[in-house]
């Protein structure tokens, strides 16, 4: 592919497939790896005049059907590591439950901008304390402290997770209802899932774009059980009722490059 160098397609298993991607990969080599596992994808429609305010100058919401949507996606992390460290004990697997909408990049006055689809996360929560510094530090992303509980049961996942200030709170017992599949483009399971960038404010007013890489999820359709569910309440959003779409993945092997500066964005 364009921009891929061989050395940089072959250092990263999940490289190797490309094809499905929007656009290249950069060409500068990634910087850390992570995995994520018994993901579930908890999708709302929201009306966007409740999730414009959140976006900083510079994004838009990206829309379907000139629909907002909203995310509550609780898994785990193994693996996460900076190239070319090993996985560090104690440091590298945590749970995180993070709250994320879909948007893109705005024209600005002189330039045009590539309008790459993005995520733009609300909040995110995990329990480990280092990686909530280090991804508040490095990543500019709003971690938050949480007490969370993820494991294993014989229905599928038992997930409790709790903020530390008691702000947000997620309770549910989820599981796949069918085989893996990859979702077909065009669709909303494609248009909420098969994102490869991520947008984040930067503390000056700038903002960053951090680049991922991973193969098609490998989606499986998901029945839940959720018994609370207060993680939109601190941004007005309420989607306590049943979501409109749920989607498990079992795993995935992520790529992700170092948070790239772009260009401030004047009205």
């Amino acid at each position: 592919m364009p921009g891929a160098s061989t050395k940089n397609s072959l250092a990263h298993p999940s490289l190797a497939r490309q094809s499905h991607r929007p656009w290249p990969i950069p060409a500068r080599r990634w910087t850390w790896r992570q995995s994520w596992l018994e993901l579930l994808f908890a999708h709302w429609p929201v009306e966007p005049g409740l999730l414009r305010p959140l976006l900083p100058p510079g994004l838009e919401l990206d829309l379907w059907d000139n629909q907002a949507w909203l995310g509550v996606v609780p898994f785990r992390m193994e693996g996460v590591t900076r190239r070319p460290l090993p996985d560090l004990p104690w440091l590298s697997a945590f749970p995180e439950i993070n709250v994320r909408t879909y948007v893109r990049q705005v024209g600005r006055p002189g330039g045009s901008p590539d309008g790459r689809p993005g995520v733009w996360f609300l909040s995110l929560d995990a329990t480990n304390p280092l990686a909530v510094w280090a991804a508040r530090r490095w990543f500019h992303l709003p971690y938050h402290r949480a007490r969370i509980d993820a494991r294993r049961t014989d229905h599928g996942v038992a997930y409790l997770s709790e903020r530390a200030d008691c702000a947000a709170c997620f309770a549910a017992e989820y599981r796949p209802t069918s085989d893996p599949f990859e979702a077909t483009p065009g669709t909303l399971e494609h248009w909420l899932t098969e994102r490869y960038c991520l947008y984040a404010p930067r503390p000056d007013g700038g903002m960053t774009r951090t680049e991922v890489h991973h193969v098609p999820w490998p989606l499986q359709h998901a029945e839940a059980t959720i018994m609370e569910n207060s993680m939109a309440a601190p941004h007005g959003v309420d989607c306590a009722g049943p979501p409109a779409t749920l989607h498990y993945a079992e795993r995935i092997d992520v790529a992700v490059w170092s948070p790239e500066l772009l260009p401030r964005y004047s009205s």
